[in-house]
């Protein structure tokens, strides 16, 4: 297809599709009293288990009249995925996007596995999503086929109708459907996929954001905007401290506010807190307004718990002595005592990243109905399942009589996976009889996050008389992820993993070590997660062996990768990878291919000349969720004695990209947000509790202080699809600091940068 073709398609695309704003942003189960938002949720889409016709599976059904339903199992957030996968559905089939509907599945088994994290949705599902559409596809042909009495390979699906060419005929998939339901479904061995070729759609560079004109017309419909009759509205005051809990409280004053109605104390968290909520008093009334003050009338005496000695100045230290220490060795090749015995220069650091919290525009909201023994959830939520999990095990029901409808997000970054929201607003409906949305306030949201973990790390390099790294040593520490779910407090295979386990260098003696680090907050999943610091740590002190040896950092990066190859477990030195879930065989470690994101960023950025224009250039790359990342960037000093990123270049390899215009602004976003975590981020913590509040104090990167320009480079590639939503972030906080080092001498290894940003 042409490129002008594409440009005018796009637009009748976009008009063809003939499905109300609100309707195509979200689509709702029929109830007795159905929410509305702010111009209504839209008619209902027939869900593919409704009605006549051919539903082969969750996912698919075409109606006798032709209408296809097309189900996204996995929650919009602007990545796009409402477009991604039901255009890959539909260029499968052959359907015709004008009789498309796009129905969001509520949170289900049926549909596998539903969280929206972890850059998953393409990576693991692409072949999957393709089976689904084209055991369709296959059913119709073979009713067709058994109508004219001809061979099903004669014939072919396109444009809403199955097509023998050899006789001219056709029928419309409307009229097969019924036909097409009553045949058996095909083994997935007996169905085969389309060529890529005939994938018009994907695998474009302009497949639209179907659910962009809801946005920019303010009709989308987000958590917040739900509403049911005899609604309350509940903010709670929360303890300050994970693990508090009331010690006493007054309402009288709470409830003489107009408009509030009741005052109900949640239950406690308990170790481990999972997806518990957070506990406290909540205060429930007729808005939002009357509620929050509400809530400042309260009076609460708080017992803060066990962790109210936590002081993150006084944990950074305690870090810091953990990675001067053993710790428990996951990756060894060769002897790297004796490798640093005989090395000829030493160059060490230590590192250090914050807390960070995900700040996303929309704070967590969450509407909930309990009535006749089932309850009913409406929440912004990545991992539908999950809420449903906790909600019954918040209500004591069974997860069958549970249903969770996911609504559009204002933003997740893996915040949104976890279900303490939706739990809260569930617990407040049971007690007070009514409908009930919880609404969190930014300040709640900051205080009460799952925030990405904090980490130290000492990294040693050994080098012998020409230079060579000869000896690596990786120690780094953090409370993991699993501190959720258990009393765990060091790190292992599946959370290092993520840039120290799959870290190809071409070093002959390499040690990894996991060291000790004691929860004390909620810990959660973040866009790119551990990858963000131990990138950091890895990406500055290569640059560092560029300063000691005197040499170009980009040539020390591609001599410390190495050659082209694929490392396997023995040349890792490691005896297994979670490989993020993948196959080694399917997804690799490949040095060749983060050899060549860095070679292609720094002649886009023409790295070899940019001692000529008074800029400072830093480089950093790195592999996570199977992609490869490189990342330029380019500071100069302002006016303020400070220093400013001016330009970006970012390239990706992460192999087959179906919808290349979203990948294209989810690198601008990793960048944008990748600045804001190395200049501003760091949540800290004083007697336990979150001393940041609003965006005054937990900043993120401002207008004038993200990149005038920012250039994305996604490597043209067959090989399966990668990780697309986080490998962008990673490599954005190292090669910012190796910039600053570039333009000012000033090295700077701990986060948020902008304590070091003086010229």
């Amino acid at each position: 297809m042409s490129q002008d073709a594409m440009r005018v398609t796009r637009r009748s695309f976009l008009v063809g599709l003939n499905l109300s704003l609100a309707g195509l942003a979200i689509g709702l189960p029929a109830l007795a009293d159905e929410p509305s938002g702010r111009a209504g949720p839209g008619p209902r889409a027939a869900a593919p288990e409704d009605g006549p016709g051919l539903h082969p599976n969750p996912f698919v059904h075409v109606a006798p009249d032709g209408t296809v339903t097309l189900v996204c199992h996995r929650s919009e957030m602007g990545q796009g995925v409402r477009s991604t996968i039901p255009v890959l559905f539909a260029d499968e089939l052959g359907a015709d996007m004008k009789r498309v509907v796009i129905r969001q599945a509520d949170g289900d088994k049926k549909y596998g596995d539903q969280n929206t994290d972890g850059s998953s949705s393409i990576r693991k599902f692409y072949d999957d999503l393709r089976y689904v559409a084209a055991t369709a596809r296959t059913m119709l042909v073979a009713a067709a086929a058994a109508k004219w009495k001809v061979k099903p390979e004669t014939c072919e699906a396109r444009g809403n109708m199955v097509v023998h060419a050899p006789t001219k005929r056709s029928l419309g998939f409307g009229e097969l459907a019924e036909a097409a339901g009553k045949l058996p479904v095909p083994k997935r061995a007996d169905v085969k996929l389309r060529p890529k070729s005939e994938l018009g759609w994907a695998n474009s560079t302009s497949l639209p954001l179907l659910d962009g004109p809801a946005y920019v017309t303010g009709q989308a419909v987000f958590g917040a905007d739900l509403k049911l009759p005899d609604m309350l509205i509940a903010v709670i005051a929360r303890p300050p401290v994970v693990g508090g809990k009331v010690a006493r409280y007054d309402a009288t004053r709470a409830l003489q506010i107009p408009g509030v109605k009741r005052v109900v104390e949640m239950p406690a968290a308990m170790r481990p807190y999972g997806f518990q909520p957070w506990g406290g008093i909540a205060v429930l009334a007729e808005n939002t307004w009357a509620a929050m003050r509400g809530r400042a009338a309260l009076d609460i005496t708080w017992d803060p718990g066990d962790n109210a000695v936590y002081d993150s100045v006084a944990y950074r230290d305690t870090l810091l002595a953990s990675v001067h220490a053993p710790g428990t060795t996951y990756r060894n090749v060769g002897d790297v005592d004796a490798a640093f015995a005989k090395a000829a220069r030493i160059v060490e650091a230590d590192y250090v990243v914050p807390h960070l919290a995900h700040l996303s525009m929309e704070p967590p909201a969450a509407l909930a109905r309990v009535s006749g023994g089932r309850c009913e959830v409406w929440a912004p939520t990545q991992h539908p399942q999950a809420a449903r999990t906790q909600v019954a095990k918040t209500l004591g029901l069974g997860e069958d009589v549970v249903t969770v409808h996911v609504t559009l997000l204002g933003g997740g970054f893996g915040r949104k996976s976890k279900a303490d929201f939706s739990a809260e607003a569930a617990f407040l409906a049971r007690e007070a009889g009514v409908p009930v949305r919880v609404q969190w306030t930014r300040e709640d949201d900051i205080h009460h996050d799952y925030y990405n973990t904090v980490n130290a790390q000492q990294i040693r390099a050994g080098l012998d008389a020409n230079g060579k790294v000869i000896a690596w040593r990786h120690r780094t520490a953090f409370p993991p992820i699993s501190s959720l779910f258990s009393d765990n407090d060091r790190p292992g295979i599946t959370d290092l993993q993520q840039g120290v386990l799959d870290l190809a260098i071409d070093v002959p003696n390499v040690r990894a070590e996991a060291c000790q680090a004691k929860p004390h907050v909620r810990i959660g999943w973040y866009r790119s997660v551990y990858n963000i610091f131990h990138a950091f740590g890895i990406g500055s002190l290569i640059d560092e062996i560029a300063h000691a040896r005197g040499a170009d950092p980009r040539e020390v990066w591609l001599d410390i990768i190495g050659p082209p190859r694929i490392m396997g477990l023995a040349a890792l030195g490691v005896e297994k990878l979670a490989n993020y879930g993948e196959s080694l065989e399917k997804h690799p470690v490949d040095a060749g291919r983060l050899r060549r994101v860095i070679e292609r960023v720094t002649a886009s950025a023409n790295w070899s000349g940019r001692k000529k224009d008074g800029r400072g250039y830093g480089l950093a790359a790195h592999r996570s969720f199977v992609s490869y990342t490189a990342v330029v960037l380019a500071v100069v000093p302002d006016e303020r004695n400070k220093v400013r990123v001016d330009e970006a270049w970012i390239c990706m390899d992460a192999g087959l990209v179906v919808n290349q215009e979203r990948a294209h602004a989810q690198m601008q976003g990793s960048v944008v947000m990748g600045i804001s975590n190395a200049l501003f981020g760091g949540i800290t913590m004083k007697d336990g509790a979150t001393q940041q509040s609003n965006f005054r104090d937990a900043r993120i990167a401002r207008i004038g202080e993200v990149p005038r320009k920012i250039h994305v480079d996604l490597v043209p590639s067959d090989s399966p699809p990668c990780g697309v939503g986080e490998p962008g972030v990673p490599p954005v906080g190292p090669a910012l600091a190796n910039a600053v080092f570039a333009l000012t001498g000033k090295r700077i290894r701990e986060i948020p940068l902008v304590r070091g940003l003086s010229v």
